[in-house]
């Protein structure tokens, strides 16, 4: 197909509409798998967006080790069905191989991603409106207390101040420096 002048516009409402779905069901994974309170408004509208798919899912992915492994897939096919899309829409090839595999480092990179932008909301929440009760807030918490708490043990607060989330931060952008170039590398040499 080619560059042409709808293809910009059509590949990025794709990307947008995938990414957008795909970090819900992530999100869904990680508060289950964090036991979040799905009490929560927040945690009930992601819920009842990914229910109608993951549910059905479900009855032939069953959950492994208290993890929702159908929702990882249904993650992982949706990744794959966008890359297929735009690899389709911007060049008009059919890559099924260059969509499964390069699937994988984009949702290892969008999994870090949810982490840090985790963190650094809830840093600037902390900064704004501390002690505040907000739903936000709680998820937040619930969220990134996996990757904070081990950063707190080894950063305790120096006069009053967490620098835990700032070190927490740096550790994930430098994960995803060091990973996500090799994966990709890798996927590049599958499909080719």
């Amino acid at each position: 197909m080619g560059s042409s002048y709808a293809t910009n516009p059509l590949v990025f409402i794709l990307q947008v509409l995938f990414e957008a779905y795909i970090l819900v069901v992530l999100l869904r994974f990680f508060l289950q798998l964090t036991r979040a309170d799905f009490y929560n408004p927040l945690s009930q509208f992601i819920v009842k967006v990914t229910s109608p798919v993951l549910v059905p899912l479900r009855r032939f992915i069953p959950s492994m080790a208290g993890m929702d492994i159908a929702a990882l897939v249904l993650a992982w096919a949706l990744k794959a069905l966008e890359l297929l899309l735009v690899v389709l829409i911007s060049t008009g090839a059919f890559a099924p191989v260059l969509a499964i595999f390069g699937a994988i480092p984009g949702l290892i990179e969008l999994c870090i991603n949810i982490f840090l932008y985790a963190i650094i909301i809830q840093a600037i929440l902390s900064w704004v409106n501390p002690g505040a009760y907000n739903p936000a807030a709680a998820l937040l918490y619930t969220l990134t207390a996996p990757v904070l708490r081990p950063v707190q043990r080894i950063i305790p607060p120096i006069g009053g101040i967490d620098l835990s989330p700032m070190a927490a931060i740096l550790g994930l952008i430098v994960l995803k420096m060091l990973l996500i170039p090799p994966l990709r590398q890798l996927v590049a040499a599958l499909a080719s």
